[in-house]
């Protein structure tokens, strides 16, 4: 794997993301996923259901353009609860680990006062680098 991850000195260890990354190759830009599945269908309005489904989305498209999870870079949650994300952090995360792994790329959360679509309780921005072949 080409990626460097970035701690400067003396910084808190980040727990759950990193603070920066390096690397080269190709890019996948996977643009905003939500809870539903491929036919624009949600299944469930629970948090942390939507957050497992929004992730296996990401890892479809990333899979369709030949990149897997610790392809990715960086990732942009959007949410319309701060509170159900930090409340269930630790079901957030054992999801996250489930679908991605123990790949933790620089992320930014966000709480915002809507989504696009009304069902949706979270969205989320991907970007991934396929290093280059030796």
């Amino acid at each position: 794997m080409t990626h460097q991850f970035i701690q400067p000195d003396n910084w808190a260890k980040p727990i759950g993301y990193s603070n920066g990354i390096s690397t080269r190759g190709r890019i996948v830009q996977v643009g905003g996923q939500v809870g539903w599945d491929e036919n624009c269908e949600f299944h469930s309005d629970d948090f942390v259901d939507q957050v497992r489904q929004t992730l296996k989305n990401i890892v479809a498209v990333l899979e369709k353009a030949d990149a897997k999870p610790e392809h990715i870079i960086q990732l942009t949650w959007y949410f319309t609860d701060r509170h159900a994300y930090k409340s269930r952090l630790k079901e957030v995360g054992a999801a996250y680990r489930e679908i991605i792994g123990r790949h933790f790329p620089p992320m930014a959360a966000v709480q915002v006062v809507a989504l696009m679509e009304d069902r949706a309780k979270i969205e989320i921005v991907a970007l991934a680098v396929v290093p280059d072949e030796d």
